[in-house]
């Protein structure tokens, strides 16, 4: 029986760079309602977008094992600014209102819409966008425009498939397969789908791994 290869200690090197970020202190910083609420860009930020109910606090607190760190609901819509999380000194966690269905009033989404892509736009330290896909529905019409957005402003982005423990593996294959077949025509897309679920931890430490990449110099 052959020891571990190289890349299979590469691969752990990794998981255990991401692991070691993430058990870091992480903290709220600000949540901004406005362009002219953002903080200061003086770290390296992933943000996490989605439609609404997709699971983005969800998916930060499992990176983080803070159950409480990023609000969740069931209710579609509760995350109502850009909120900011500090990640050890070295990395900016930022979770986006969802877009799309959300009990709220349209002028209220329509705003919330707004402040995204301005920040999307605008912002030159955000390294990467993580684009939450509910793996039982796949994309919709809405994830599709965001990421020919993110292709014009050549903002980097990777789709992370969510709820995994809730749909079957044909199913998500299914959605990996047609956006692997589209990503030719996404300039901006990273070609590595995660699959997680926040609620079992599957594959929760490679997205450590991934963006623990993208993180400043300890």
């Amino acid at each position: 029986m052959s020891g571990p290869s190289e890349n299979d200690a590469d691969d752990a090197a990794l998981i255990e760079e991401g692991r070691l970020l993430f058990e870091r202190e992480c903290g709220f910083i600000a949540g901004a309602t406005n362009e002219a609420a953002l903080p200061p860009g003086t770290l390296p930020e992933v943000a996490f977008a989605g439609r609404s109910n997709v699971g983005k606090s969800s998916l930060i607190n499992a990176l983080t094992r803070q159950a409480k760190l990023a609000r969740t609901s069931q209710t579609p819509g509760r995350t109502q600014q850009i909120n900011f999380f500090d990640l050890g000194g070295r990395l900016m966690l930022v979770d986006l209102p969802g877009y799309g269905y959300a009990r709220a009033s349209r002028t209220k989404v329509g705003e919330w819409n707004a402040l995204i892509h301005a920040y999307l736009k605008g912002r030159p330290n955000l390294m990467r966008v993580c684009l939450l896909v509910d793996s039982r529905h796949g994309l919709k019409s809405n994830d599709m425009a965001l990421m020919a957005e993110l292709d014009e402003s050549a903002v980097v982005y990777q789709i992370v498939l969510t709820k995994c423990d809730k749909s079957g593996t044909g199913k998500r294959q299914q959605i990996i397969d047609r956006l692997a077949e589209s990503f030719p025509r996404h300039p901006a897309a990273h070609t590595v789908v995660h699959q997680t679920s926040a609620q079992n931890g599957d594959g929760i430490a490679g997205l450590r791994a991934e963006l623990a990449a993208l993180a400043a110099p300890a």
